[in-house]
């Protein structure tokens, strides 16, 4: 589980939702329109530490709200899942909740 250290599921949603809500500024923008720009933002995740959460958070953009071109949410994305709020990404591999978005968005 990337960016978790071993915490549980709930522990380390409690601590995003916590991030976001205190107003943590992530990079939303630029929104990778190309398979190169996307690879881009992963290799950036690639190179953090396994346990850097925040910078997880930071580099893929993450919102607590919906965003984007007719407001995307987490649910919709293809790395969802639904079953677990959990986002499947490798590179992201955190919980998150269904009405949030991030960057690497993907339907």
């Amino acid at each position: 589980m990337g960016g978790t250290s071993g915490k549980d599921q709930d522990v380390v949603l409690a601590e995003i939702t916590k991030m976001l809500s205190d107003g943590l500024k992530t990079q939303v923008e630029p929104f990778p329109d190309s398979a190169q720009e996307f690879a881009k933002v992963l290799d950036e995740l690639r190179a953090l530490e396994p346990d850097d959460l925040k910078g997880r958070l930071v580099i893929g953009g993450f919102v607590d709200h919906p965003y984007g071109p007719g407001d995307q949410r987490c649910q919709e994305c293809i790395y969802f899942l639904v079953h677990k709020k959990w986002c499947d990404l490798p590179e992201l591999s955190v919980p998150v909740e269904p009405d949030w978005w991030c960057r690497l968005w993907k339907i």
